[in-house]
């Protein structure tokens, strides 16, 4: 039997399904670095989300740790290097939430383009100002897609269903695979040029930190909308609300930030800006 040591909320039945499977689940949630590296002692597996920080440290400080998993999709909070040296397995799940983040990009294509949550504040806060916020429309608008695997593609699918015309960036797609998909393949400074909104689903790499940087804001079709679920660093936070405030960018959608969790950010000062 393994002690399996649990350090963020997953749901109960994933709780239920490792005790069934004759482990010991302990959950501790909201540990410090020196807490998560105490409480490690005597734990063959380590089960976390975005927030842990299972770093070098705290893995270099661990002796019979098995296998990290990580619930979710993203690996940027454990340091994989460290991990496979001191042979800790590092596992994910791909496939646990592509529905939900397809699903909340639309919600934020939707409340970026129809200005839904500042239309919402206004009215509650005593100003009928219908003409402030009348938005855009998806329909026959061109949406760029940064990265298209599983999330990517499942929102072409459903931007198509607004009538978007879909455009996308990825150099690891061969174009075959995507045939049923009427999208069209552009280099990155192409899509930002075409592109009305833009929304990227990429993993967080050394490649992709800060890839939408002032330079390519610059670059972008003038009243751009932007929407990011994927990871935080991809965007220059800070050029992102420059360009908004020029007004080369009309406004941007953000659920994810460089540094987590936030209560600060320069976007958070924008009226053009949701966040979630």
């Amino acid at each position: 039997m393994a002690r399996v040591l649990v350090t963020e909320e997953i749901a109960e039945a994933g709780l239920e399904l490792l005790s069934s499977g004759g482990h010991a689940v302990d959950v501790q949630l909201g540990l410090s670095d020196g807490d998560l590296t105490a409480a490690l002692k005597g734990a063959s597996a380590l089960v976390v989300r975005s927030a842990t920080q299972v770093t070098s440290e705290v893995l270099e400080a661990t002796e019979g740790l098995i296998v990290v998993g990580r619930a979710g999709i993203g690996l940027d909070n454990v340091d994989v290097r460290t991990a496979t040296r001191r042979g800790v397995m590092v596992v994910n799940a791909p496939l646990s939430n592509s529905v939900s983040a397809a699903e909340h990009t639309m919600a934020l294509l939707l409340a970026q383009a129809r200005c839904i949550p500042q239309a919402h504040t206004d009215l509650v806060g005593g100003a009928w100002d219908r003409s402030r916020w009348q938005g855009v429309e998806l329909c026959d608008k061109t949406l760029g897609i940064v990265g298209l695997g599983r999330i990517g593609r499942l929102v072409a699918e459903r931007a198509a269903a607004f009538g978007m015309h879909i455009v996308a960036y990825d150099p690891f797609i061969i174009e075959e695979s995507i045939r049923n998909l009427n999208v069209s393949m552009l280099d990155l400074v192409e899509l930002v040029e075409r592109s009305d909104f833009v929304t990227l689903h990429l993993a967080h790499t050394p490649d992709t930190v800060g890839l939408i940087d002032a330079e390519l804001l610059a670059q972008a079709k003038p009243g751009q909308r932007i929407v990011n679920v994927a990871r935080g660093g991809i965007v220059d936070e800070e050029a992102l609300a420059e360009a908004i405030i020029s007004g080369q960018i009309a406004g941007a959608a953000i659920d994810v930030f460089a540094k987590e969790p936030t209560t600060e950010s320069p976007l958070f000062e924008l009226e053009q800006v949701v966040v979630t």
